[in-house]
């Protein structure tokens, strides 16, 4: 796979079959879009490519929202890569692109610039300066410029339509079955482990205290069962999010403890993937009633499937 993070970088012989958008998550309704370009790109000897944008375009026009998103610029390469789209330009939503119009766009940067031959949108897929951009825009410009567009239909699970935001509302939540099932994965977070307090070791739970990307969602306050990943090995663990209220923190944090472990791995980057919630965030009385609820989430980890 190839990443451009400019249009002139980019130089192929051959056509594109293209879509574009954030696809934060890279979920179930992604996966469709996707599944439906490898299968026009076989069909059409054409390659495959996705234009997303970094940052969200809502990070930009509202600031004040905060928002945190569902992957890093990283991980969404990862998936890309893995379902097989062959190029992903990764373009700044600078001044001069979010002041193009819609047919602007277009004819500037699809046709001119990447070639495009096929393009698949989403069912709501709006682009361009002031949403000007839209299917009908396409469809009218599509005779006259050569290509072919079509619009997927919206992926439904249990009759509710699958978007990042309802991914994000959902582990929000701490809803992890709900978001996972959209996803078509266990939701991941990454990070480096780093010094905490040591007050896991010293309750007899030692935890893998998480330095995570700024941009991350973070499930809601609570613990969690996670399955943890270290270089080539899995193990199962117990991750809290939150402030440690028992023992008077302050400060928000991401701690694991990873069940039959015991090793020096300060510094290293490991990924934890969300399997359930245990329960929300609770300030207990005294640390001895900490650690009785820290045996029942253990258990409950190891019988966890």
């Amino acid at each position: 796979m190839k990443i451009f993070r400019n249009f002139s970088s980019y130089n192929s012989e051959k056509p594109l079959v293209l879509s574009l958008g954030m696809f934060d998550g890279v979920h179930l309704g992604h996966r469709s879009i996707i599944e439906k370009m490898n299968i026009v790109a076989k069909e059409k000897n054409l390659e495959t490519a996705v234009l997303t944008f970094w940052p969200h375009p809502r990070l930009i026009f509202e600031p004040e929202e905060n928002l945190k998103l569902l992957n890093t610029i990283e991980e969404k390469t990862e998936f890309f890569e893995k379902y097989g789209i062959e190029n992903v330009f990764v373009k700044e939503f600078d001044a001069d692109f979010r002041n193009l119009s819609g047919e602007e766009f277009v004819r500037q940067v699809l046709i001119e610039k990447l070639n495009v031959k096929h393009l698949i949108v989403g069912y709501n897929h709006v682009f361009g300066k002031s949403k000007s951009g839209n299917f009908a825009l396409l469809e009218k410009l599509s005779s006259e410029l050569n290509f072919e567009v079509e619009q997927m239909e919206a992926v439904n699970i249990h009759e509710n339509n699958i978007s990042s935001t309802k991914i994000r509302n959902a582990l929000l939540e701490g809803n992890i079955a709900k978001a996972n099932e959209m996803l078509g994965y266990f939701y991941p977070i990454s990070g480096t482990v780093i010094h905490g307090k040591k007050i896991g070791k010293n309750l007899g739970f030692p935890t893998a205290n998480l330095e995570i990307d700024s941009i991350k969602l973070l499930p809601k306050k609570g613990a969690y069962i996670v399955d943890v990943f270290r270089k080539n090995n899995f193990y199962k663990g117990m991750l809290s999010i939150g402030t440690n209220p028992t023992v008077n923190g302050k400060n928000m944090s991401v701690e694991v403890h990873i069940l039959d472990f015991d090793e020096d791995i300060y510094s290293e980057k490991i990924t934890v993937k969300f399997r359930g919630f245990l329960h929300d965030e609770i300030k207990f009385e005294t640390t001895e009633k900490l650690i009785e609820r820290l045996e029942e989430d253990r258990i409950l980890t190891e019988k966890f499937c």
